[in-house]
């Protein structure tokens, strides 16, 4: 196989493996689907990653190997320390900003009217 079959054929068994989860996930009851929704959502964007992305050959045919690729990737996922709540913190931030700044020109607006 080439590298851009091995990362094809990567990328449709961790896409298959997503829709077998989705399947199970849209069959719980509501709170059990709040409490994976998070789970779900990473996994949807590390497959929009292997969409993205190759894998040299050697690592691609690895992860075909494992038997659930992408949950593999899900529980390295949630071992890792991001930076996540502080890019959350930082567009608060701005967005206060941004917000502050247009009452101080709507105030100094109707202050000229």
């Amino acid at each position: 196989m080439t590298n851009e079959e091995l990362n094809t054929a990567l990328y449709e068994k961790m896409f298959a493996e997503q829709e077998v989860y989705r399947s199970w996930l849209i069959s719980q009851p509501p709170e059990e689907i709040l409490n994976h929704t998070y789970e779900y959502t990473v996994r949807e964007d590390i497959l929009m990653s292997m969409e993205f992305n190759d894998l040299p050959s050697s690592q691609a045919r690895a992860m075909l190997a494992s038997p659930s690729p992408l949950a593999d990737v899900f529980r390295d996922w949630e071992h890792k320390e991001t930076g996540y709540m502080e890019d959350i913190w930082q567009t608060v931030e701005e967005r206060a900003r941004t917000e502050a700044q247009k009452q101080r020109q709507m105030k100094r607006e109707r202050q000229e009217r």
